[in-house]
């Protein structure tokens, strides 16, 4: 498809240091949550899951993160199933995240290591970025678990410089990797701004694809046929399908049906 061509500007991103305190900070969230539930309860945001599934996944994700940073990748099944024999899941989850968060501070910055998002940055920049915010939605899902209910963007402990960076992967690197049906009324175009930022994205979607292009006019939604707009906190989290229970108008729906982000 052609892709079009405003003023693009760079996103002002978190430096790696600021990555990993997000990291670290949605590990302890997430511990905290599922310490305060029991295991088996159920996580609203990620059916048919239990709390323990949800801190196994988290637990093997930061270990073949942690695989990679280290030169080293290994299968993620053999890791889940480590987690699944763990005596103490909660502990062995510590084990992980404490290891991830050694191996981003270990790794040269001219890694060589896989990556596999569109625009993707460096290797160790890459996985920090990308665990920050893998753990931070899966905090929000122990939140919610603990809750029984999809957490509230004001009841997160997110910042909004982190969220903005979330909305930037989503949109710049996920999104464009599957072809997306057209979205609801016949538009082509969705603009995601949020509120109080200095920049906003553009997707476009046709028959050949989409594309997502930061705009650097936030404030004009004149290329727009969807305007999708919020906090940058509440924007992340219902991007990122965290959102309320159920979808408030035709385009949310569109979107929970159409994005899905597996890996």
């Amino acid at each position: 498809m052609d892709e079009p061509s405003p003023d693009e500007p760079s996103l002002d991103e978190p430096s790696l240091d600021e990555l990993g305190e997000g990291l670290g900070a949605a590990a302890t969230v997430l511990r905290a949550n599922a310490m305060a539930v029991d295991l088996g309860s159920a996580v609203p945001t990620c059916p048919g899951w239990t709390v323990r599934d949800l801190v196994v996944h988290q637990g093997m994700v930061h270990r073949w993160a942690a695989s990679h940073l280290s030169g080293a990748p290994e299968p993620p099944e053999l890791f889940e199933r480590d987690g699944r024999e763990a005596r103490d899941v909660l502990d062995w989850f510590d084990e992980g995240a404490t290891a991830l968060l050694q191996a981003i501070v270990d790794a040269p910055d001219d890694l060589e290591a896989l990556v596999f998002l569109r625009d993707a940055p460096a290797p160790r920049r890459f996985w920090a970025r990308r665990q920050c915010h893998e753990t931070t939605m899966h905090a929000v899902d122990a939140l919610g678990a603990r809750l029984r209910r999809p957490a509230r963007a004001e009841e997160t402990w997110i910042r909004p410089r982190i969220a903005l960076d979330g909305i930037d992967e989503l949109l710049v690197g996920f999104v464009p990797r599957r072809p997306l049906p057209p979205p609801p009324s016949g538009g082509t175009r969705v603009l995601v701004r949020p509120d109080d930022a200095d920049v906003a994205w553009l997707l476009a979607v046709d028959a050949g694809g989409q594309v997502t292009t930061r705009r650097a006019d936030p404030a004009s939604s004149g290329a727009a046929d969807h305007l999708v707009s919020g906090s940058p906190v509440e924007l992340y989290l219902r991007l990122w399908n965290r959102g309320p229970a159920e979808p408030a108008d035709e385009l949310q729906h569109w979107w929970r049906r159409s994005v899905s982000v597996k890996w």
